[in-house]
């Protein structure tokens, strides 16, 4: 070999072989979220099944309020535990047709579109979704996540189990959270106890909890009750209570 010649790079040994070129950042970026996504999700559809048995004693929303106040009144109670006239105003007042539909209430959604509403047409399996799983507020990225998680709580759940957690986790007053603790803040009963009177009051709170006092209802809210008892009433009749009740 001449002197001041290079020899031609040994197979193996690296030298000659190109580097591969580093992965642009948002590649990469974007593969990391996709990674925690499906994770999350997993562990979400994790959380559907064992909420079928397990009862969700704590929601994010709870948390936050807990954090917030300082201290919560809660107290779950079986299905068997509430009052069924109770059951029956929650879903006259919120959620009518909830026996009838697979968890989102199209002819609600387009009532709502049409009349240009900005709430009204969320059902009760949405509210429970919302109120387990995700957290409060109308972004389009809890709305996503909602929509998707609907159908998988109403394929998992049956529609008692549904409207059991619903009504030990909404929250029916400032730092009130479930029926339990709503009819013994208000009223001083338990929620097997609970008149149609009482009931229909306690629904009429939901759509704004923190400034509404069962309690102490101003006319129109009394006015609103009496017609969430004759809608319970109705639906007690027709038929559209049958998926929950036994």
């Amino acid at each position: 070999m001449a002197p001041g010649s290079r020899s031609a790079p040994k197979p193996g040994t690296g030298r000659g072989k190109r580097r591969a070129a580093p992965q642009p950042l948002r590649a990469r970026a974007l593969r990391f979220a996709l990674r925690w996504l499906g994770r999350a999700g997993m562990a979400l559809a994790a959380l559907v099944v064992a909420f079928t048995i397990i009862n969700p004693i704590w929601t994010p929303y709870m948390i936050s309020e807990r954090l917030r106040l300082g201290s919560l009144q809660r107290d779950w109670v079986s299905m068997e535990g509430i009052a069924p006239v109770m059951a029956r105003a929650a879903v006259a007042a919120e959620d009518a047709n909830f026996c009838l539909h697979w968890g989102f209430d199209m002819a609600a959604i387009r009532k709502a579109l049409d009349e240009g509403r900005q709430r009204g047409a969320s059902t009760i399996s949405q509210q429970t979704t919302k109120n387990v799983f995700l957290w409060q507020g109308r972004s389009w990225p809890r709305k996503a996540a909602e929509a998707v998680l609907t159908p998988a709580v109403e394929l998992v759940w049956s529609k008692r189990r549904i409207l059991e957690v619903y009504l030990n986790v909404a929250e029916m007053g400032e730092g009130i959270f479930g029926v339990e603790a709503a009819a013994q803040a208000y009223f001083g009963v338990a929620a097997a106890d609970l008149t149609a009177v009482q009931a229909a009051r306690l629904a009429a709170v939901l759509p704004n909890p923190k400034a509404r006092d069962a309690s102490a209802l101003p006319q129109g809210l009394r006015q609103r009750a009496a017609g969430i008892a004759d809608g319970a009433a109705t639906i007690g009749a027709d038929g559209r209570a049958d998926c929950f009740e036994d």
